[in-house]
């Protein structure tokens, strides 16, 4: 089984239904031979989309991943690659930065571009986002940023992370190419991007958004608060013959009209085979609000 393939927005591109995420890529401690396999299997199985950030593994996951692909390199040819800049962590990496900050200005966007293109091995992103919204964004420095990149070939797409929609409107207002995808948290026990309007404009825009921590960054499986909600989803499971409530979350998310990607975040390749089951399954509406009751305690207003 594998998954299928999906226009993320009318103008592209044409992603995984379903993206590998590599933020944790260095705790899986793979050998680069042994993480050119996990990519190829997971490729086999449909995932080609894979998620990655500059500041990934204290800013050594890109390296990481470049150094397995550089054993294959015609596998770059399957894959659509994205990251993410904008971030700056204390890092030795980082020996000016003292405190976690945001940093959109022009030269940093291009700098990081070009370090991550280094450091993956390969000579374009299918996509950049900016990660997460400064507060101190200039729409319009940003926009010659984004517009530099794409002009010149090592950004075929642009998007952004985290953005509210009053601040993704700002900055589509200054480009005359449409920003593709906003990545968010999506899940049971984070709703706030179905309420607040960010998947509304998802709609509106027709671009399909990018959903990470579908499982809460792992506390929907193991906080005693989301016991109840483990016990509905595990009954939710038995009734539509699901073999995890990992697979009922994901067609959950999937269920929304907004169409999400969901973000895979598992470095086992058992799990990724397991995970891409969820697209098969189909969830009623009133399976899908029992979940939300679940996770929120309260039935719709």
């Amino acid at each position: 089984m594998s998954v299928s393939r999906i226009l993320i927005s009318p103008e592209g591109p044409q992603f995984s239904r379903m993206v590998m995420g590599y933020c944790r890529l260095l705790e899986w401690q793979m050998s680069p031979q042994q993480l050119l396999g996990f990519v190829e299997q997971h490729v086999e199985l449909g995932l080609t989309t894979l998620d990655h950030a500059d500041t990934y593994g204290d800013y050594g996951g890109e390296a990481a991943l470049g150094q397995a692909l550089k054993l294959k390199p015609r596998l770059r040819e399957q894959l659509q690659i994205v990251s993410k800049c904008g971030m700056v962590l204390p890092s030795e990496h980082t020996p000016q930065c003292h405190v976690p900050h945001y940093n959109s200005e022009k030269a940093h966007i291009l700098a990081s571009v070009d370090k991550s293109l280094s450091n993956l091995g390969t000579d374009h992103l299918d996509l950049l986002l900016l990660h997460r919204a400064d507060l101190l964004m200039n729409a319009d420095e940003v926009a010659r940023a984004f517009t530099q990149l794409k002009r010149s070939g090592k950004v075929r797409h642009l998007g952004v992370s985290s953005f509210t929609p009053s601040q993704f409107e700002l900055l589509q207002s200054r480009l005359d190419f449409p920003l593709v995808t906003n990545q968010v948290q999506i899940s049971p026990i984070r709703q706030q991007a179905i309420t607040d309007g960010t998947l509304d404009q998802s709609q509106q825009h027709q671009f399909k958004p990018m959903a990470c921590s579908c499982l809460g960054g792992g506390s929907l499986l193991k906080a005693p608060v989301h016991q109840p909600l483990r016990d509905v989803l595990a009954q939710v499971a038995l009734e539509v013959d699901a073999a995890s409530i990992v697979q009922v979350v994901l067609a959950w998310v999937m269920m929304l009209p907004s169409h999400p990607l969901p973000i895979l975040g598992t470095g086992r390749i058992e799990r990724v085979r397991q995970a891409v089951q969820a697209e098969n399954i189909v969830l009623s509406r009133q399976q899908w609000y029992r979940i939300r009751r679940a996770a929120l305690g309260r039935d719709v207003d």
